[in-house]
């Protein structure tokens, strides 16, 4: 092979290589839709102690609830792990489903300590509230995904474990 046709073929597998990178990011379904965005963020600003940004994140009978029974939002989501887990690295969308408007979506979480390879499974009920804005309405599970009780239709009942409000 000449020099010419492997620089013709670097530069194909370079752009190649870029053009999935570039479709990966435009799928990634936190990009799609912004109730899974939302769901994310808040998790996350939760699990890091952002309370400002979680807080707001929140619907208000949520807010309400947690007014009502935690020290704070990061509090609330803290009382449902156990201490061994260790702290929360990270939650990701896993999957979703639309309610009429809303949509009840599954996140999943790694924790610091024994819970990182099936991950912590996670409920959040999102409404929009005004265009483009979504809040979560009411949340479920922080259970491991190991658990039979911890796949969507599980944790998006009324009954569910750690449902609030």
């Amino acid at each position: 092979m000449g020099s010419r046709t492997l620089v013709i073929l670097g530069v194909v597998f370079v752009l190649v290589v870029m053009g999935l990178i570039a479709l990966t990011l435009a799928l990634t379904p936190e990009n799609t839709h912004p109730a899974y965005d939302a769901a994310v963020r808040f998790m996350n600003a939760a699990g890091e102690g952002d309370e400002e940004t979680a807080l707001a994140l929140l619907g208000a009978d949520l807010q309400a609830y947690v007014a009502a029974n935690c020290d704070s939002v990061t509090a609330c989501i803290d009382d449902y792990t156990p201490p061994e887990w260790g702290d929360l690295i990270a939650a990701v969308y896993r999957r979703s489903r639309p309610d009429g408007l809303a949509w009840d979506v599954q996140l999943v979480a790694t924790y610091e300590e024994g819970q990182g390879f099936a991950g912590v499974c996670i409920y959040h009920r999102m409404e929009e509230v005004a265009d483009d804005e979504w809040r979560v309405m009411a949340w479920s599970g922080f259970v491991s995904c190991d658990d039979p009780d911890s796949g969507l239709s599980d944790l998006r009942r009324t009954d569910a474990v750690n449902r609030a409000p």
